[in-house]
């Protein structure tokens, strides 16, 4: 076989050999190779899922516990925060205001000596001379108007609002209003004084100032014994605006000898309604609201208005002399005005402004009358005329009839004073008492209480 023949014969051979080598039937089965997905296991898996559940909430709870540990850290070294100022009302001294006809004796006095008596006609001639026109009615009821609109800057309306659910499961919410007054800015916040009773099982509290401007409050302190209440308005909580109108309320004195008979500006609600205004002249000062550890004159008016009303009355200077409250009005003066001295409210006022408890024995008590001092030999002092239940002064053995000469060796000739000394006494103080009992002098300890 030539060499032609072979290399023909090797080419027809090779694409069989190829074909072989690439056919899958001649392959070996160890060449032969099959993928299959990983089994899953379930339970690594969920046990690596609730690993990352637990870590992912132990994260949270110890950012959220740094969090409220150092933000009011950081936010006080950022933005300090100013302290409240302690409230402080100035101490009052018991003064006569001096009558129109008072100043006209002493004008004449100094001017010129003493004329004789006018006679009848010519009284008549000189009161002939004076004319008084509508114009000036008009003029003077003018004035009286620009006076309450200046003091009821001051006035507020306080509203509680509670929540509360009917039959069908819908809730709806209860609005009570009253009318309060500012009596301080303590550079933190507005205090307001107003009613407690409209504040009761209340949810929420809303303050409407003079400009219609709303801010919510929070309740500072109560006193049980008047139904008074002190509420805290934030100041970043007030506009620009509206401090710009609203003004704190000038407390003036319901001591003054000549109170009776002047005239006096009902503002706030003492007509039911919010923003109502009356005129009228005080009637009587004479009446006192016997309360314990507690006297306070009320003040009484011509002023016809609503049983509900809420407010202040304001002398002609602008300033308040008594917290309207008619709980105190007898049935035979029908809706006439009554409200409580401002003067023995200012402590308390105080007080309850910083946030400090007020002290409690539980006295009822007068005066030694001047007839019993001269007659019966009886010191001069604080006739204790009843004792509260289970109070500090019955757990001391205070009894009545006893008449307290001194506390703490300070002497007391007043129930007036003793009320003084209580007022400006701490909670758990220890006082020592000295009385006079059936003619004998004898000293306990009290220890007060927290009214």
């Amino acid at each position: 076989m030539t060499d032609q023949e072979k290399e023909q014969k090797n080419a027809e051979m090779k694409p069989e050999k190829e074909q072989a080598e690439y056919t899958p039937s001649v392959q070996p089965d160890f060449l032969r190779e099959k993928i299959k997905q990983k089994p899953v296991n379930k339970k690594k898996l969920l046990r690596r899922t609730l690993i990352t559940v637990a870590m992912a909430v132990v994260f949270g709870l110890v950012a959220c516990f740094t969090f409220l540990i150092l933000e009011p850290v950081i936010s006080n070294r950022l933005y300090p925060e100013e302290e409240a100022q302690e409230v402080q009302f100035p101490e009052e001294t018991v003064t006569e205001e001096m009558k129109p006809e008072d100043m006209l004796v002493q004008d004449e006095v100094e001017e010129e000596p003493v004329q004789a008596e006018l006679e009848d006609e010519q009284i008549e001639e000189l009161l002939s001379q004076v004319q008084f026109s509508l114009e000036d009615y008009q003029a003077i009821y003018a004035e009286l108007a620009q006076l309450a609109t200046e003091a009821g800057r001051s006035v507020v309306t306080v509203t509680g609002v509670t929540s509360d659910v009917d039959w069908f499961n819908n809730t709806y919410e209860n609005m009570a209003s009253a009318s309060g007054v500012i009596v301080a800015n303590n550079g933190k916040s507005i205090l307001v004084l107003v009613s407690a009773e409209t504040l009761h099982s209340a949810d929420s509290i809303i303050v409407t100032f003079c400009d219609q401007a709303q801010a919510e409050a929070e309740v500072v302190q109560r006193d049980q014994t008047t139904g008074l209440a002190i509420l805290s308005v934030p100041l970043l909580s007030i506009s620009e605006e509206t401090m710009d109108v609203i003004d704190i309320a000038t407390l003036g004195s319901s001591n003054n000898n000549n109170l009776l008979g002047t005239p006096v500006i009902a503002l706030g609600s003492p007509m039911g309604t919010s923003g109502s205004v009356c005129y009228g002249v005080v009637t009587s000062t004479g009446t006192t609201i016997d309360q314990p550890d507690a006297a306070y004159k009320m003040i009484m008016t011509d002023i016809y208005g609503s049983h509900n009303a809420t407010g202040v009355f304001v002398n002609l200077k602008g300033m308040v002399i008594g917290i309207i409250d008619n709980a105190n009005t007898g049935n035979d003066m029908g809706n006439l005005l009554t409200a409580y001295g401002i003067s023995e409210l200012k402590k308390t006022i105080e007080k309850m402004s910083n946030d400090q408890e007020l002290a409690y024995m539980g006295v009822h008590g007068a005066d030694v009358p001047p007839e019993a001092i001269e007659e019966l030999d009886i010191p001069a002092g604080a006739y204790i005329k009843e004792i509260e239940m289970d109070s500090p002064a019955m757990a001391a053995g205070i009894q009545s009839g006893d008449v307290v000469t001194r506390v703490n060796e300070e002497p007391i000739t007043t129930y007036e004073e003793l009320l003084n000394m209580l007022n400006n006494a701490e909670p758990e103080q220890v006082m020592t008492i000295t009385l006079m009992r059936q003619g004998h002098e004898m000293s306990v300890e009290v220890t007060l209480g927290t009214r």
